[in-house]
C-alpha cells in the first residue's frame, strides 16, 4: 500500500499539488500521524506544530488540528478522504452488501459544497483514479472498491448506521445547529462507526471559544508525549500555508486582534463566554402550553424580528406582564415571503387585540409599511441587539421571566455568546454560523414589557404628587 508522503509527492499521484514547498509542514504532519520516519527537517516541524518533545513511536489513532484560516484545512480534508477511500482496501472486513464510507461532515451546507468540489476535483483530474468511479452526484462519490466518499453537514443522526472507514469533522469549532453545538453527540456516534475497521477520526478546524470538543481535547493532548493514540497539533495560517500574504493577517490584526488571532494565529479565545446557563434557564420555563390564547382584559406587547428570506426567521413575540414578570404568550418563527409572513402575524396581534408592535431597523422602512398595510402600527426599538439582551438577563436573574416551552428558541438563547469589544462595552450575539432571531424577539419583548412597567410606575407617582 502506499503510503501518505508517497500520495502526497507522487507526480503521478497528486505530487503537483502538495509535493511543493507549500505544503511541507501539512506533509510532515500528516506522515508524523500515520508514523512514518521523519527527517530532521520534517521532525522540527512535528514538534513545532505538536509541542512535543520527541517525533512518532508509531501511528495514531486520532488527529485533532487547530489551524489558522486559509491555512489549506479543507484541501487537506479532501485530500485525506481521497487516500483513505482509494488506497486502502476494506473488503476483507466487510460483510456482503456492506461499504466502507468515509465521512466528511462539514459545519454547513456551503462548507460541505466546498470539501465536495476540492474532493471530486482530486478524483476526477487523476486519469487513474478516474476509473474508480462508479457513481458520483453532489454528496457521494462511490469507488470500485466497496468504498465510498460521502459529505454531509453537522447532525448525530447523519453518522449513525454506517460502517466508517474514517470520519473527517472539518470546521468543528464552528457546529451549530440552532444555537446548539453537536460535536460530543457526534463524536459519541461516530467512535462506535469506527470500530469495524478501525478507521482515523481527522478533526480539523480554525479555533473559537475555550469550549467544545476540540478545545478539550487540546487541553488534554497537546504537547503530551505520554499520548499514544490522540495526536493534536496547533498552527498559525502561514506555518501551514505559506503563500498567504502577511498583510492579509496585518490587516485582520489592526481591526480586531481578538479575532485576528483567534483566525489567523490559531488561538483560542478568551475573551469569549457563554451568556446564559441551560440548567438556570430551565428554571424560567413553563412545563405547558407552548402558546396562551388570548384572555380578556390583559394587555399584550409584542416584539418582532424581521428577516428577508434565507435561513433566518421572521419571529415575533408576544406578552404580557403579570404582577412583576414578563410572560411570554407566543413566539413565533417563520420562512418565506415576508409580505405574507407580515400578513399573517397581523391576524395574530389582531386576536389578542394588538395595534403596534416594536421591532429593529432592519431593512430601513419596509417592515414598518408593510406592518402599516395591514393596520398595525411598526415602532422602531431604540435598544440594540446587546442592550436587550442584557435586559432579558436582568429579568431573569431576578425571575421576572415565564418562557414558553420553545426547544428551538432554549437552544438559541442557550448557545449567545459574550465578548467584550476593544471600546470595553458587552456585546451579546450568536455565534458564527447560528441564528437568534427567536431569541432576539423575546429579549425585545421582555425589554419592552420592562420598560412599560416602569413607566407606568413613574406615571403613578407623578399623579401621586
Amino acid at each position: 500500500m502506499i503510503d501518505i508522503r508517497q500520495a502526497m509527492t507522487d507526480r503521478e499521484l497528486f505530487g503537483p499539488i502538495f509535493g511543493g514547498d507549500s505544503f511541507a509542514a501539512w506533509r510532515a504532519l500528516l506522515s508524523g500521524f500515520y508514523g512514518l520516519e521523519l527527517d530532521a527537517t520534517e521532525l522540527d516541524t512535528f514538534k513545532t506544530l505538536t509541542g512535543r518533545q520527541s517525533g512518532p513511536s508509531g501511528a495514531f489513532a486520532e488527529l485533532w488540528l487547530a489551524i489558522g484560516r486559509r491555512g489549506g484545512k479543507s484541501h487537506a480534508a479532501a485530500f485525506l478522504a481521497v487516500y483513505l477511500a482509494a488506497f486502502h482496501d476494506y473488503r476483507d472486513r466487510l460483510a456482503p452488501g456492506e461499504v466502507a464510507t468515509v465521512m466528511v461532515i462539514a459545519a454547513d451546507r456551503k462548507q460541505a459544497r466546498a470539501v465536495m468540489r476540492y474532493t471530486s476535483g482530486l478524483v476526477n483530474d487523476n486519469p487513474m483514479l478516474r476509473r474508480m468511479v462508479l457513481r458520483e452526484n453532489s454528496e457521494q462519490i462511490e469507488l470500485n472498491n466497496r468504498c465510498v466518499i460521502e459529505i454531509t453537514t453537522a447532525s448525530h443522526r447523519s453518522v449513525r448506521g454506517y460502517t466508517l472507514a474514517a470520519a473527517i469533522l472539518d470546521e468543528i469549532a464552528f457546529w451549530t445547529v440552532d444555537g446548539a453545538s453537536p460535536d460530543r453527540e457526534i463524536i459519541a456516534a461516530i467512535r462506535p462507526a469506527l470500530a469495524t475497521l478501525g478507521g482515523k477520526l481527522v478533526a480539523l478546524s480554525s479555533p473559537y471559544a475555550k469550549r467544545g470538543v476540540l478545545w478539550d481535547t487540546f487541553k488534554r493532548a497537546f504537547a503530551d508525549d505520554g499520548e499514544s493514540r490522540v495526536l493534536v497539533a496547533q498552527a498559525p495560517s502561514r506555518a501551514m500555508n505559506p503563500t498567504l500574504p502577511q498583510h492579509v493577517i496585518d490587516d485582520a490584526m489592526r481591526d480586531d486582534p481578538e479575532a485576528a488571532r483567534a483566525e489567523y494565529l490559531a488561538e483560542f479565545r478568551g475573551d469569549i463566554s457563554t451568556f446564559l446557563d441551560a440548567d438556570f434557564l430551565a428554571d424560567c420555563i413553563r412545563p405547558k402550553p407552548l402558546e396562551l390564547p388570548p384572555v380578556k382584559g390583559l394587555r399584550y406587547v409584542a416584539f418582532v424580528d424581521p428577516a428577508g428570506g434565507g435561513a433566518d426567521e421572521f419571529t415575533l413575540a408576544i406578552g404580557h406582564q403579570e404582577r412583576d414578570a414578563a410572560v411570554l404568550d407566543v413566539v413565533r418563527g417563520l420562512r418565506g415571503s415576508p409580505a405574507q409572513i407580515v400578513q399573517e402575524y397581523a391576524g395574530v396581534l389582531k386576536s389578542y387585540n394588538i395595534t403596534s408592535v416594536k421591532g429593529d431597523r432592519y431593512a430601513g422602512r419596509w417592515p414598518r409599511d408593510e406592518f402599516e398595510k395591514s393596520g398595525i402600527r411598526y415602532d422602531v426599538s431604540e435598544m440594540d441587539r446587546s442592550a436587550l439582551y442584557l435586559e432579558l438577563l436582568a429579568a431573569l436573574n431576578s425571575g421576572r421571566v415565564e418562557l414558553p416551552p420553545d426547544e428551538r428558541l432554549q437552544r438559541q438563547l442557550i448557545g449567545l455568546e459574550r465578548r467584550t469589544s476593544r471600546s470595553g462595552k458587552d456585546v451579546i450575539d450568536h455565534a458564527p454560523g447560528a441564528h437568534d432571531d427567536r431569541a432576539n424577539a423575546v429579549a425585545g419583548l421582555v425589554a419592552h414589557v420592562s420598560r412599560r412597567k416602569s413607566e407606568t410606575k413613574t406615571s403613578a407617582v407623578i399623579g401621586l404628587w
